[in-house]
C-alpha cells in the first residue's frame, strides 16, 4: 500500500473544494485551471509539492494533457507511487445551469469538457473519481468520444462502466457539509477491483441538519456603513455600492424585496432624462433581504451585487462579506486568498485595505461563487482517506486469517472484531464474519457481495416520516446495513437485526459499533424469523433470505405452515415463506429471491398473491448476484399498501431498464410472469397456437445406470446433444452416447415411451430450441423432455423446423425472462412450445 494519498484536480478554479483533500493529508499531483489568477490562489495555499503541478491552460489541448501525464509519470518515478488515488473533475456548467439565461450555441461542445475528463479518467484509471456539477448534469447532452451527441449519464456508462462502479446523487449541499443551499449532482466512482471493499455509496457525504444564517454568521460584527471593516478580519467588510441604492433596501424586512416598496423612489429604478424608469423584476430573488432563521441561499458568482440573487444581509444594508460567504460555503479560515499573511493584511491602514480589496475582491467572490463547498469534499476525502488507511484483504487472505486464528472453531470472532475494527474496514470484517460462519452452508447463508448491495441501493423505496423502523430478517454479517443507513440518513432509524445464528448476532453487535455516531438505534434478535412473534409493524423489511428447501416430513415444516401469513402451502422453499411473512409485517419489502419465482409452478400461489400488491421494481440480477453460487436471483421491491400500477424492470446482465404496467407483466392470461414482455412478443403470441403439449421428464435415470457401450439386452438412451441443431435427426456422438439394460429400463417410468412414436422430444435447459417426433426403440433421460399432444392438432414438418429458427429462439428468451438456469421444460414453460395458427381469423388478442 502506498504511504502517500494522492489526487488530481481538473477545472479546479481557486481550489476551494479540493482544499479539503489537502486538509485530509492528500498530496496534489497536478491541478488544472484555465484562468491564471484563480490558479495563483492555489499556489498561495501550497496545493502542489512541485511547481510543475500547477497546469494553467485548456485541458482539451494535447500539450496541456501531456503536462498532466508527464507529472503523473514524474510522481511514479520520484515519489514512488504506484497509481493515482483520486481524480476530481468539476467542468464548467454554464450550458447546464438554470441560472444561466443566455445560453450559447456551442453548449453541447462546451459540455463535452466532461468527455475530456472521461478520456483522462480512462487513461489514468485512478482508484476513485468524483464529478460535481449542477442538478441537471447527468441528463445534459454532450458530444461523446465517438462523436455522437448523448446524455452525460450515457457517456459515463459507455466509457467508464466496465472499469468503475459508480453512483450519482442529486443532493442539497446544505445537508452535506455546506452552510448554504446548493443543489448539485455528485457522481462518485470506485474502480471495480476495489468495489468489494468500498462502494460509491460509502463515500457520499453524510447527512447533517442544516444551520440557519443566525447560527452560521450571527456572531460576526455588524457592519453599518460602506468601507466598515472588522478590525481583526479584512475579509469581513462592508462592500461599497452606489449609495442611492441604500434607500431601496433600507426598510426591506427579512424575506422582503425592494420591488415591494410603496414609494417608487424606493423601488429599483434608473433615471433617464429626469424620468424614473423602473427596473424589471425578472427574478424574484433580486434585491431580496435574507432571513436570519432560514438557511442561507445558494451563493452565486455575482455575490457582490445587490441586484444579484439573494445577496442582501438579513439586517445590514449590504451584501454578504467575503468572510460570511466563506462560512456559508464552509471554507475554513486557514484558506488563503493572498500570498500576504492575513495578520499583515489586518494590520494595514484602512486605505490600503480598500486598495487591496479593489484589486482582489471580485476574483475572490467569483471563486467562492463557483466553488464546491469545502465541507462537502472534506467529508468525502475523509471517507476515502479512512479506506486508504485500512487494509483490505483478498478472499485468499481472509481464508488464511480464519484458518490461522481458528475463528470458526473457537468462536472467537467477536474478540477478533474488537481487536481489528481500526485495522480493517467494515466490508472486510463482514467477509471475515461470513466466511468464518461454520453453519453458513447448512443455513443457506451466502455472502451478499458489496457490489450487489451497492447496485441495489438506488432501488430502495422512499419512506415517509421523520422516523422509520426497518427489519433485516436474515442479517448474517449485516452487508445491507451501510446502504440502508445511507438511504435513510435524513431520518431517525430503528433497525431490528434478526438471525438464527447466535454467533452472527454477537459478531454483528461489535460490527455496528462503527455506526455509533449515526442517528440509528439497533436491536438484536437471535431467533428463527418464521417462528418469531413480532409486536410491531415495519416501514421496510430488507434482506437476502435463505433459498433452501425444507422437508415436508419434518415437524418444523408443520410449524412454519401452521401460520396465517402463509399463502403458498405448496412451496417448500424458505425464501417464499420469508417473503410472505415480510409482506404481512411491513409496508415495504425489498428482498432478494430466486429468479425462478417468476415462472416455476412451485411459486404459482406466491405470484398470485404478489400480483395484488404494488410491485415497485423487479431487479434481475441473473447469475451476478452471488459469486461462485450457480443460482439466478432477482430483487423484488414491494409496497404492500398499494395496488398494481407500474413496475420498473431492471436487468443487471442486459443493462436495461423498462417501465412496465404491472398487470401487463403479471397477466393471468399467460402461464407465469413475463417481465420483458413487449409489442413484438405480443405479436408473436397472437400468431401462435400455444398450450399444445403436456410434458414428461424422467427423474429416475442417473449416470450410474448407464454405459457408453451397448451390451446384450441393452437399449439406447437419448440425451439432449443426440438431437441435432434443427431437430431433424438423432446423431451419434462417440463418448457421449448412452445405453441401459432392458431389465432395468422396464422398472423406470420413462419406459412407457419406449415403443411410442406419437410423442415428441425437445432438449431441456437450452435456448437452442428444437423439437422432433420420437421414433420407437429408445427412451430418454432427464436432459430431454417428452411432449404429448393435449390438443387435436396436426404437427407438420414445417412446424417442427420452426422451433429451431432464430425468430422462435429469440422469442423464447423473452418468454423465459432471459433465464440461464431456471429454463427447465416444466408444466408452465411447455405452454410456449406451440405452432403457427393455420387461420389468421383464429388469432386471439391478449
Amino acid at each position: 500500500m502506498d504511504n502517500k494519498k494522492t489526487y488530481i484536480s481538473l477545472f479546479s478554479s481557486a481550489g476551494v473544494g479540493c482544499y479539503a483533500f489537502k486538509l485530509n493529508g492528500f498530496e496534489c499531483i497536478a491541478t488544472n485551471e484555465l484562468i491564471e489568477r484563480r490558479l495563483n490562489i492555489q499556489k498561495y495555499n501550497n496545493k502542489c509539492k512541485y511547481a510543475s503541478g500547477y497546469i494553467c491552460g485548456d485541458i482539451t489541448k494535447k500539450e496541456i494533457q501531456k503536462l498532466l501525464y508527464d507529472e503523473i509519470l514524474m510522481w511514479k518515478t520520484v515519489e514512488k507511487i504506484n497509481e493515482v488515488d483520486v481524480v476530481i473533475a468539476t467542468p464548467p456548467c454554464q450550458g447546464m445551469s438554470v441560472a444561466n439565461h443566455k445560453k450559447s450555441e456551442n453548449e453541447i461542445a462546451r459540455n463535452s469538457l466532461v468527455v475530456e475528463s472521461i478520456i483522462i479518467l480512462k487513461n489514468i484509471t485512478p482508484k476513485f473519481f468524483i464529478f460535481e456539477n449542477v442538478s441537471a448534469f447527468m441528463k445534459t447532452i454532450c458530444t461523446d468520444i465517438d462523436g455522437e451527441d448523448k446524455t452525460i449519464s450515457r457517456a459515463i456508462e459507455e466509457n467508464l462502466g466496465d472499469i468503475y462502479t459508480y453512483q450519482f446523487r442529486t443532493i442539497n449541499f446544505k445537508n452535506y457539509g455546506s452552510n448554504s443551499s446548493r443543489s448539485r449532482t455528485l457522481v462518485i466512482g470506485v474502480r471495480k477491483d476495489l468495489s468489494n471493499y468500498i462502494s460509491p455509496i460509502d463515500l457520499f457525504p453524510s447527512f447533517v441538519k442544516e444551520k440557519t444564517l443566525r447560527e452560521c454568521i450571527g456572531h460576526l460584527v455588524s457592519l453599518k456603513n460602506p468601507y466598515d471593516f472588522d478590525e481583526s478580519d479584512i475579509y469581513h467588510n462592508f462592500r461599497f455600492y452606489d449609495e442611492r441604492m441604500r434607500s431601496w433596501i433600507h426598510n426591506v424586512p427579512e424575506g422582503g424585496s425592494a420591488f415591494d416598496n410603496d414609494d417608487i423612489l424606493n423601488r429599483p429604478h434608473k433615471v433617464i432624462n429626469n424620468q424614473i424608469i423602473e427596473n424589471v423584476n425578472k427574478n424574484g430573488d433580486k434585491y431580496t433581504r435574507q432571513c436570519w432563521d432560514k438557511v442561507a441561499p445558494c451563493i452565486h458568482t455575482r455575490n457582490d451585487l445587490l441586484a444579484s440573487q439573494n445577496t442582501i444581509h438579513p439586517s445590514d444594508d449590504r451584501v454578504f462579506s467575503i468572510r460570511e460567504l466563506m462560512i456559508l460555503m464552509s471554507i475554513p479560515n486557514s484558506f488563503k486568498w493572498s500570498n500576504i499573511d492575513d495578520n499583515i493584511l489586518n494590520s494595514y491602514p484602512k486605505k490600503d485595505k480598500i486598495r487591496y480589496l479593489k484589486k482582489e475582491e471580485i476574483n475572490i467572490r467569483q471563486s467562492i461563487g463557483e466553488a464546491v463547498p469545502t465541507g462537502v469534499f472534506l467529508d468525502i476525502s475523509n471517507k476515502i482517506s479512512n479506506y486508504l488507511n485500512k487494509e483490505n484483504l483478498t478472499h485468499r487472505e481472509i481464508v488464511s486469517i480464519i484458518n490461522e486464528k481458528e475463528l470458526s472453531i473457537n468462536g472467537n470472532i467477536v474478540n477478533f472484531i474488537k481487536e481489528n475494527s481500526s485495522k480493517y474496514n467494515y466490508s472486510t470484517l463482514c467477509k471475515i464474519v461470513e466466511f468464518s460462519n461454520a453453519q453458513r452452508n447448512e443455513q443457506s447463508a451466502f455472502y451478499t457481495d458489496k457490489f450487489l448491495t451497492d447496485y441495489l441501493f438506488s432501488y430502495l423505496p422512499d419512506l415517509d416520516g421523520e422516523s422509520v423502523r426497518i427489519l433485516e430478517p436474515s442479517v448474517g454479517a449485516g452487508n445491507f446495513i451501510p446502504c440502508v443507513l445511507k438511504k435513510y440518513e435524513n431520518k431517525k432509524i430503528i433497525m431490528d437485526l434478526l438471525d438464527i445464528d447466535q454467533t452472527a448476532i454477537e459478531a454483528l453487535k461489535e460490527l455496528v459499533k462503527l455506526f455509533e455516531n449515526l442517528n440509528v438505534e439497533f436491536n438484536f434478535i437471535n431467533d428463527d424469523y418464521l417462528l418469531h412473534q413480532f409486536d410491531c409493524h415495519y416501514d421496510l423489511i430488507v434482506g437476502n433470505p435463505p433459498f433452501s428447501k425444507i422437508n415436508k416430513g419434518k415437524e418444523l415444516f408443520k410449524k412454519y405452515y401452521n401460520q396465517e401469513f402463509i399463502k403458498n402451502t405448496y412451496s417448500t422453499n424458505l425464501s417464499s415463506l420469508f417473503l410472505e411473512k415480510s409482506c404481512a409485517l411491513s409496508n415495504n419489502v425489498f428482498m432478494i429471491m430466486p429468479k425462478n419465482i417468476l415462472n416455476t409452478p412451485e411459486f404459482l400461489l406466491t405470484r398470485n398473491f404478489l400480483s395484488t400488491l404494488g410491485l415497485n421494481s423487479i431487479i434481475d440480477l441473473g447469475e451476478k448476484g452471488f459469486k461462485g453460487v450457480l443460482v439466478e436471483t432477482i430483487c423484488l421491491s414491494i409496497n404492500t399498501k398499494k395496488t398494481p400500477t407500474y413496475t420498473k424492470v431492471v436487468s443487471l446482465t442486459h443493462n436495461l431498464s423498462i417501465l412496465q404496467k404491472q398487470k401487463y407483466i403479471t397477466s393471468a392470461k399467460l402461464p407465469y410472469w413475463i417481465i420483458y414482455r413487449n409489442k413484438n412478443f405480443d405479436s408473436f403470441v397472437d400468431e401462435m397456437q400455444f398450450n399444445v403439449f403436456s410434458v414428461f421428464r424422467d427423474r429416475q435415470i442417473v449416470n450410474s445406470n448407464l454405459t457408453d457401450e451397448k451390451g446384450e439386452g441393452d437399449i439406447r438412451v437419448i440425451k439432449s446433444r443426440n438431437i441435432n441443431d434443427t431437430g431433424e435427426e438423432i446423431v451419434n456422438i462417440h463418448g457421449y452416447d448412452s445405453f441401459i439394460s432392458l431389465k432395468l429400463a422396464e422398472k423406470i417410468e420413462a419406459f412407457k415411451f419406449y415403443n411410442r412414436d406419437d410423442v415428441y422430444l425437445t432438449p431441456n435447459m437450452t435456448y437452442k430450441t428444437r423439437v422432433m417426433k420420437k421414433e420407437k426403440g429408445y427412451i430418454v433421460n432427464g436432459s430431454v423432455a417428452v411432449l404429448m399432444l393435449k390438443q387435436d392438432v396436426e404437427i407438420s414438418k414445417q412446424d417442427l423446423l420452426y422451433f429451431s429458427t432464430s425468430e422462435y429462439r429469440d422469442f423464447l428468451q423473452i418468454a423465459r425472462n432471459y433465464q440461464t438456469r431456471s429454463i427447465n421444460i416444466d408444466s408452465n414453460s411447455v405452454y410456449f412450445l406451440g405452432i403457427k395458427r393455420r387461420d389468421k381469423d383464429e388469432m386471439v388478442k391478449r
